[in-house]
């Protein structure tokens, strides 16, 4: 079975701590490492070629939206992300706090900014679901506002898939417990303290309003054009598997191919490279 059938959400299924520790589809963190390195170079092959496709002329991208709770480890999927990607047809976002001028706009102003040309592989570290998380936990905007976003983000990812875009969406599904172990050891690591903020704590507080609100994510925005996979996150061996095989999966359905060169006297150029 692939990991899209064994991670994909499946509406009506809530939402658990009970199974953030497993490890569906591979035995053992060894395993799982030989897996990856199996997945780099064909990885990088399909997408060298969706990239020298959107040279010329296809629409198609992919943009993959991790989502989790604080120390859920968006950081470290991007960079199992980035080990199958050329750098240069990779982009990474992170979406914190909307500025003054993100404001001023609608929600997904700021995100269609930073949609990836064709060709391209973008990573979202967090997203549009922010403004129906964290603005609804915290009552940022009148319940009837934020309640009619999850069918403009439906609406909007639709429009993506029909010109070209796949989305590819994860939830690092984080248990309290573990996120607990995971603040502690930055406290006492001096060299990511830097990471550190005093909301997290806050935000920690937040933990069954934050659950209730990813439950209606998960729900109301799975659709066939952009399913949402929930990802086991509290082993980073078991995430950095599961992310790498999602976007390998994909990459392989969308089967790029090199472009035809009709236009290209292959002949001449080579007779004109001998004789210089």
């Amino acid at each position: 079975m692939s990991a899209r059938d064994l991670l994909r959400f499946v509406p009506g299924t809530p939402v658990t701590e009970a199974g953030c520790d497993a490890h569906p589809g591979v035995s053992d963190k060894r395993a799982a490492a030989a897996d990856v390195e199996a997945l780099v170079e064909p990885s990088r092959d399909l997408q060298e070629r969706l990239f020298a496709e959107g040279k010329h002329g296809s629409p198609r991208r992919v943009v993959v939206v991790l989502q989790g709770m604080d120390t859920s480890g968006k950081g470290g999927a991007s960079e199992s992300i980035g080990r199958l990607v050329a750098p240069a047809g990779l982009r990474v976002t992170s979406f914190g706090k909307p500025t003054d001028e993100e404001r001023a706009h609608d929600f997904l102003w700021r995100i269609e900014r930073a949609l990836p040309a064709p060709g391209n592989v973008a990573v979202f570290d967090r997203s549009h679901y922010e403004d129906v998380l964290v603005v609804r936990v915290h009552d940022l905007v009148p319940r009837d506002e934020w309640e009619s976003r999850y069918d403009r983000i439906n609406a909007w990812e639709a429009e993506l898939a029909a010109q070209g875009t796949t989305l590819l969406k994860v939830f690092l599904h984080l248990s309290y417990d573990e996120q607990r172990e995971r603040l502690l050891a930055r406290l006492d690591d001096p060299a990511k303290h830097w990471k550190v903020n005093p909301a997290d704590l806050t935000e920690r507080g937040h933990w069954a309003e934050y659950r209730e609100a990813y439950q209606a994510a998960l729900e109301r925005c799975s659709t066939d054009v952009a399913p949402w996979y929930v990802v086991p996150a509290d082993r980073k061996w078991y995430r950095d598997w599961a992310v790498a095989h999602l976007l390998h999966e994909t990459l392989s359905e969308l089967d790029p191919q090199w472009p035809a060169r009709p236009d290209l006297d292959l002949a001449g150029m080579r007779d004109a490279l001998r004789e210089g």
